[in-house]
């Protein structure tokens, strides 16, 4: 494989990607800076086909990362492989307002192959190459310039393993017929609603015990204004204000600026300055919380009880029992709160009763629930039966 120096002009990365845009697929890591900002950093971006590799720097004066940001969310024709991509495809969807289509992720193929629930890259390429790779440049401060050369050979095996790694693990999933299962799983996380950030919404990520409307409606306006002011700023939300104080000021608003003192996590300064006065006016603008928009008092789904809670547990056993039998993590294939619900009494809107979750475990786990299916020990190994 021939590894490119960095790249740093327009248009050696314009001829870079209309070649590897020829690949059915090609393997994608970013390397990111997210401790100080809201917005991640991005500082470094890896490529590869099979014949090729480059790391391009985003932040070399003047490069224009269209021709990449084309080839990721723009051609159908190359599939994108990433290794627990969920934080690279946020930073293209930043980007672009798109998502990386259509895409592979490693990490949930392992999953399907029995590798374990969230295989880390390093145990997933010594797992099938055989190679233990360097991790002395993992903590490195991407953003500062130059970058010297372990740095950048530390990245560029991001994909160059990767994109050897991807078609050996696609041939071992179709000799054991699980690709299909991974289809509804990419649709998922390719999905690019998953990365909007609507600060309307951003009320419902805070914790607090109030079922006020007046309340919510306070808490709703002011996570909305903090993650106003954290992206215009581009600092993290909690260097604006915590969740805690934010929650304290919904329940108990000041009444006046001068108040704002006297809150706990507010510095002295609140009282006087400009972000202050904005915090003020997010209150004062504030409606009481929509009817339709109120949280449920009660869960949407039936509560377990204390028979029910005994249920889940005998359906989180037979998960563990098929997951060793079919060699599958159990996370791929049943989530707790499906289990939770299927032993409360619910049998719509379930995954675990579609499609390949259904035929690997649902069926069995209804028949568990409803008395056709029992355990049993045979040969001091855990088994189930059916019964009569």
């Amino acid at each position: 494989m021939q590894i490119h120096p960095l790249i740093t002009d327009s248009k050696t990365l314009a001829d870079f990607c209309a070649r590897i845009a020829k690949s059915p697929y090609v393997a994608v890591d970013t390397e990111f800076m997210r401790e100080n900002s809201y917005w991640p950093e991005l500082c470094l971006v890896q490529v590869a086909d099979p014949h090729e590799a480059a790391a391009i720097d985003p932040k070399a004066p003047g490069l224009d990362m269209t021709p990449l940001l084309d080839l990721m969310c723009e051609n159908e024709d190359v599939l994108k492989v990433f290794h627990a991509g969920g934080q690279d495809i946020e930073i293209v969807h930043n980007l672009t307002g798109k998502t990386p289509h259509p895409m592979f992720d490693t990490q949930i193929a392992a999953m399907a192959l029995g590798l374990g629930e969230q295989i880390g890259y390093g145990n997933l390429v010594e797992a099938w190459m055989g190679v233990q790779l360097d991790k002395g440049a993992r903590f490195t401060d991407w953003a500062r310039r130059p970058l010297d050369k372990r740095q950048i050979d530390y990245a560029i095996g991001d994909v160059t393993y990767l994109i050897q790694i991807f078609p050996k693990m696609l041939e071992e999933l179709r000799k054991t017929g699980r690709g299909d299962w991974l289809d509804q799983e990419m649709e998922r996380i390719s999905d690019p609603s998953n990365y909007e950030n609507n600060p309307a919404d951003a009320w419902k990520r805070v914790r607090i015990a109030s079922r006020k409307a007046d309340v919510l409606g306070r808490l709703k306006a002011l996570a909305a204004w903090r993650e106003l002011e954290a992206q215009d700023k581009n600092l993290p939300r909690g260097r604006i204000v915590k969740d805690e104080t934010l929650a304290d000021i919904a329940s108990h608003p000041p009444r006046t600026q001068d108040d704002l003192g006297k809150v706990r996590g507010l510095s002295a300064t609140w009282r006087t300055n400009d972000i202050g006065a904005r915090l003020m006016n997010a209150i004062a603008n504030q409606q009481p919380l929509d009817k339709d928009d109120m949280p449920d008092r009660e869960p949407r789904r039936p509560g377990l009880g204390k028979d029910g809670a005994l249920v889940a547990d005998l359906l989180k056993l037979l998960l563990k029992i098929r997951s060793r039998d079919i060699n599958v993590a159990s996370r791929l294939l049943a989530r707790s709160d499906d289990i939770e619900a299927l032993a409360a009494g619910v049998r719509d809107d379930l995954s675990i009763l579609e499609g390949w979750r259904y035929e690997q475990f649902g069926r069995d786990a209804v028949d568990l629930v409803e008395g056709r299916l029992a355990f049993a020990v045979k040969n001091g190994r855990l088994k189930m039966t059916r019964t009569e």
